[in-house]
């Protein structure tokens, strides 16, 4: 058994051999908590969950770590007098944890804020110091920047040249000995609020977005560890950046670089431009949650998923297939008292399909082809057929997280719909806050009548609007 995965880094496919024999360390780039979550970050957080499955099938102990970035331009630039920059980070967080709950993500073995790690972020930053990797803006601001021209393998992530690349955007270009050196601590802005700064050798500030990843995966992982994941849209220049800091520091880093891809719809990728996002909210009120887990799974990890109307239903037509087999079976079976082998084990072809770069969508084929089997097997009455089947199709959908008859999808189907209903009309209450903020008077009681319309009262507080069924 070898399990072979994309390596982003070395652009090929590779025998993973983990750092420490049977046991993997996964750092995934979890979401920047500025504002609500969309269906590609469903995708990303679900991409690693169906790794993480699979190598704890495997046998490995998995130590998987998903970090949330709390403190960020974007995050304070959200951030209004009446809820401040921590508060809006830590509603989108939980709106966030819903979502990935709603989908069956197993929780993070450890899930850091970025925020809790600022000493190991200033510690990082003053080895690149020492190094000769990153200088102080002799402007007086506070600003500490990676000087990339020292750093020979700068590019290597994404096979550019230097002299190729575009100016870094994350910070303005005063400062900088290069208009590509990126920042790694911004000292603190008047008109940014106090609490969002942080003592340092350099003054007061914050750090850089790039350095808070490095600094929380050697925390928690090392200065070597497996597997680094994340959106193909953070390859650059996030995990460039974070690669030439952290080897430029002196530590190994990640061995393999998996990245996903992303979701388009109808073609196009999704922007608030184009007014084509889709909220995670908004999805998970299109169909059941373990619909959305099979749609969102069933496309290989690395491929664009091209969403568009009807797609769903085609997932929970497959799903009702499967469920047809697994209840008629169970049915069969108890009439005829006939167990199954018991070893929980999936299909060889099926396993093949996974150790192959997690290759879903093979995988789901063995799934299906052993579904109709299964039914053959019962209009023939071969019950040691049908047994086998239904054992090899449960562990199967149990590995993938896509039961459609288990407990937590039946169960969880109110609880799903609460979070996406909580979700959308929060959602619905600051774009009213919003409105109302802009003396939009219009706006705003137009999007509470079509809350009342739905059945939604609105209560107007000092503390702000509250929401109920009516």
């Amino acid at each position: 058994m070898t399990i072979r995965l994309y390596d982003s880094r070395a652009q090929a496919l590779r025998d993973f051999a983990p750092l420490e024999p049977g046991r993997v360390g996964m750092y995934v780039c979890g979401p920047t908590v500025q504002s609500s979550p969309h269906v590609g970050h469903l995708r990303s957080a679900l991409a690693y969950d169906l790794w993480r499955r699979w190598f704890a099938y495997r046998g490995y102990d998995v130590t998987f770590v998903r970090n949330v970035t709390d403190i960020d331009d974007k995050v304070l630039a959200n951030a209004s007098e009446r809820e401040p920059w921590w508060a809006v980070a830590y509603r989108v967080e939980l709106e966030f944890t819903a979502g990935y709950r709603a989908i069956g993500i197993l929780p993070p073995s450890y899930e850091p804020r970025a925020t809790a790690s600022i000493p190991q972020m200033q510690e990082l930053i003053e080895t690149l110091i020492e190094r000769g990797h990153a200088y102080v803006a002799d402007d007086g601001t506070g600003d500490v920047y990676f000087d990339v021209r020292t750093w020979a393998a700068y590019g290597e992530l994404t096979r550019q040249k230097l002299a190729d690349m575009a100016d870094s955007p994350d910070a303005a270009t005063r400062g900088k000995r290069d208009p590509r050196d990126f920042a790694l601590w911004k000292g603190s802005k008047p008109e940014e609020p106090e609490s969002a700064s942080w003592n340092s050798p350099w003054g007061a500030g914050r750090p850089g977005w790039h350095i808070e990843c490095s600094a929380m995966s050697k925390r928690y992982l090392g200065a070597e560890f497996d597997i680094h994941g994340g959106g193909l849209d953070l390859r650059f220049p996030h995990h460039e950046n974070e690669l030439a800091q952290s080897t430029a520091a002196g530590d190994a880093f990640a061995r393999y670089w998996v990245h996903n891809g992303i979701v388009m719809v109808e073609g196009q990728k999704m922007s608030k431009s184009l007014g084509n996002s889709i909220y995670a909210a908004e999805f998970l009120a299109l169909a059941p949650p373990v619909v959305v887990r099979y749609y969102l799974a069933s496309a290989h990890y690395r491929s664009v998923i091209d969403y568009h109307p009807g797609a769903l239903e085609e997932a929970e037509a497959a799903l009702d297939r499967i469920a047809g087999f697994l209840e008629r079976a169970e049915r069969a079976l108890e009439a005829a008292r006939v167990a199954g082998p018991g070893d929980g084990r999936v299909p060889d072809a099926f396993a093949a399909a996974m150790d192959d770069d997690l290759g879903v969508p093979q995988a789901l084929g063995v799934l299906h082809e052993t579904v109709r089997a299964g039914n053959t097997a019962l209009d023939a009455g071969d019950f040691a057929s049908v047994a086998l089947a239904r054992e090899q199709v449960l562990a199967m959908t149990g590995v993938l997280g896509v039961d459609p008859t288990a407990a937590e999808w039946r169960q969880g189907g109110s609880a799903a719909s609460e979070i996406a209903l909580g979700a959308l009309v929060e959602k619905l209450l600051a774009d009213r806050a919003a409105a109302r903020a802009a003396k939009d008077f219009a706006a705003a009681d137009r999007i509470r009548d079509e809350l009342a319309t739905a059945g939604i009262a609105i209560d107007d507080t000092p503390a702000g609007a509250r929401w109920s069924l009516a």
